[in-house]
């Protein structure tokens, strides 16, 4: 049995694909603001000082992948709105603050 596809098939499976890529952005970039509001709370509740450097650390990679996950919203040319919805994450590190 022979089946034929019409052109407009092949459009919409590509507009999922992009769809599909989107969410999984999406997806990720909620998933790293929950990982880093944990790990702001495991650095606000820590004296000991081998594990207040470790939170550092951990915050510091957390907001590289952030930054990283942005760029990628970036070049899908995500819409504005939601941009702004991840854009609350507080972009200054415990280092910093424990620096400046």
């Amino acid at each position: 049995m022979k089946m034929f596809f019409s052109q407009s098939s092949q459009t919409n499976r590509t507009l999922s694909e992009r769809e599909i890529e989107r969410n999984a952005l999406l997806s990720d970039l909620e998933k790293t603001k929950k990982a880093l509001e944990i790990a702001y709370a495991g650095f606000d509740n820590v004296t000991e000082p081998d594990l207040i450097d470790c939170y550092i650390y951990e915050v510091n990679s957390v907001l590289k992948r952030y930054k990283f996950l942005m760029e990628q919203a970036a070049h899908l040319n995500m819409l504005p709105e939601e941009k702004e919805h991840f854009a609350s994450l507080n972009a200054e590190t415990p280092a910093a603050s424990l620096i400046g």
